[in-house]
């Protein structure tokens, strides 16, 4: 613990602030958007399935482009959302989208290596 212009800081070395943490989240976002529709459009070429019932009709309807609207769409509602929580809370909104498609991945690549 430190003070800074009077004002005790709480801030540990290495710690990150939450407007850091939310920008490291948001690189980990698009990282984890572009493995999810890599890694899925891998194993729907490997014979693998979708297992979302809504994306699994837009892929198969839409192809890349649908699978890549919605999640700009999924993008877009956090975005939207975004302005309406406490400069704290604003951490939630890539982490929400980022953990889940992170997960995806994983997934995905299990499912893969069980085919390859």
């Amino acid at each position: 613990m430190g003070f800074d212009e009077g004002h005790a800081s709480r801030r540990l070395p290495g710690e990150l602030t939450p407007r850091e943490l939310e920008r490291a989240l948001w690189v980990l976002v698009v990282l984890s958007l572009v493995g999810d529709v890599v890694t899925t459009f891998v194993g729907l070429q490997l014979g693998l399935a979708e297992s979302n019932p809504i994306a699994r009709n837009v892929i198969y309807s839409h192809g890349l482009a649908g699978m890549l609207a919605l999640k700009a769409v999924a993008v877009g509602v956090g975005l939207a959302c975004r302005p309406f929580l406490p400069q704290l809370y604003r951490v939630i909104v890539p982490a929400g989208l980022a953990i889940p498609w992170t997960v995806a991945v994983g997934i995905n690549l299990y499912m893969i290596s069980r085919v390859v």
